[in-house]
């Protein structure tokens, strides 16, 4: 439960990191729904100001092996920034800072779990995509995400979610909620039930590529949503954030669930289901920049697991939602009795709009990718 600035001595728990500041102030900053954070203004002009957060441990179990991944994901990018010109590994990494034990994070006597990060100026974040520069910067700080931690050893980092991309057990979940049916919704949603089966199979294949070793794990960050990227003030892609879910994945869960949040022209939660239309030019924008980045260290099949990856996120999500509101609403905050109903039809009617499209998805996927595989091997000439 998110508790109150009031509820938390903050000055004091600002005080167990080595920061160089006189605190001016600390404020309640920015829409968070899983993590407290906080503003810790420097009163020292030109010194750093500092993002003071309370980890959700109840999601998040094992902050230290939490704070591992991110220690080892945001000091490599750093190393490889620091090997590209024009780079600024300060502006575009996120910079933790210790403790005074010289940890990465700090636990109160509440048994609150607490860290900081320098705040990075003249940045913003947006919620809605609106012009295909945003949407083409989006895709190219996703796409240098994945190419710098290419070559990180997956190995060194922990599962802070074990399966949150695991299609089949979120199945699994559904059918356990449809049998056990304890508010007698299941009557109501036979032709969602009945839309899930028919694709239950096609929806596992990403799942069954990777089982069959015939597609690499990469370190992604799987909750691609638009506002985890920070854009400067003339729109340009400045740093990738919120590191909590970064772990062992496959490239088209990030790319899929990047293109279900920019490509819907209607909200996620779409009443009016005529409403749920495709903005290509923004799919088509992301994607340039997405491939621009990563096309070169990309394997054939995980460029061709992406028009995949694109389906497969509006399905979960509505899988997701189908669940929750047979189980009686218990994870999503919902605003009136059918909510998560409607957002599964929301999200059941973006996956049919995207499946008349598939062939231009795909095609369009594969011809770019040729067009960045082929300037990279010329430009290497």
């Amino acid at each position: 439960m998110t508790q109150t600035k009031e509820q938390f001595n903050l000055s004091d728990i600002a005080l167990n990191f080595r920061i160089e500041a006189d605190t001016a102030s600390i404020t309640p900053y920015g829409p968070g729904h899983i993590n407290d954070t906080y503003y810790v203004k420097n009163s020292n002009n030109g010194e750093s100001d500092y993002l003071l957060q309370r980890i959700n441990h109840t999601i998040f179990r094992d902050v230290p092996a939490l704070m591992s991944n991110i220690y080892l994901v945001t000091t490599h990018l750093r190393s490889k920034l620091k090997e590209i010109p024009d780079a600024d590994p300060d502006k575009e990494v996120l910079s933790l800072v210790k403790t005074n034990d010289s940890l990465y994070y700090y636990l109160d006597g509440q048994g609150n779990y607490w860290r900081m990060y320098k705040y990075i100026t003249n940045t913003k974040s947006i919620d809605i995509v609106e012009t295909e520069e945003q949407a083409f910067e989006g895709g190219k700080a996703f796409g240098r995400f994945q190419t710098l931690l290419s070559d990180l050893d997956i190995n060194l980092l922990h599962y802070t979610i074990p399966d949150f991309h695991h299609i089949g057990l979120r199945l699994t979940s559904l059918n356990a909620a449809l049998q056990a049916d304890p508010l007698d919704r299941k009557k109501t949603i036979s032709a969602e039930v009945e839309f899930i089966q028919k694709r239950t199979e096609s929806m596992c294949a990403i799942l069954k590529l990777g089982n069959e070793k015939k597609l690499p794990l990469r370190i992604t960050h799987n909750d691609t949503k638009f506002n985890n990227i920070l854009l400067d003030e003339n729109d340009r892609a400045q740093c990738v954030i919120d590191l909590d879910t970064v772990m062992p994945g496959y490239v088209a869960y990030d790319f899929g669930d990047a293109i279900r949040t920019i490509i819907n022209a209607a909200a996620e939660d779409e009443k009016e289901l005529d409403k749920v239309k495709l903005n290509m030019p923004l799919f088509e924008a992301f994607t340039e920049g997405y491939l621009k980045e990563s096309a070169s260290f990309l394997t054939e099949n995980e460029i061709k697991s992406l028009p995949l990856g694109v389906l497969l996120f509006p399905y979960m999500q509505g899988v997701r939602f189908l669940t929750d509101y047979l189980n009686g609403d218990t994870y999503y905050k919902v605003h009136f009795p059918d909510h998560n109903l409607q957002r599964t039809r929301a999200q059941f009617q973006l996956l049919s709009k995207l499946e008349e499209q598939y062939s231009k998805i795909e095609n369009f996927i594969w011809e770019t990718s040729g067009i960045y595989l082929n300037n990279s091997v010329s430009g290497a000439v």
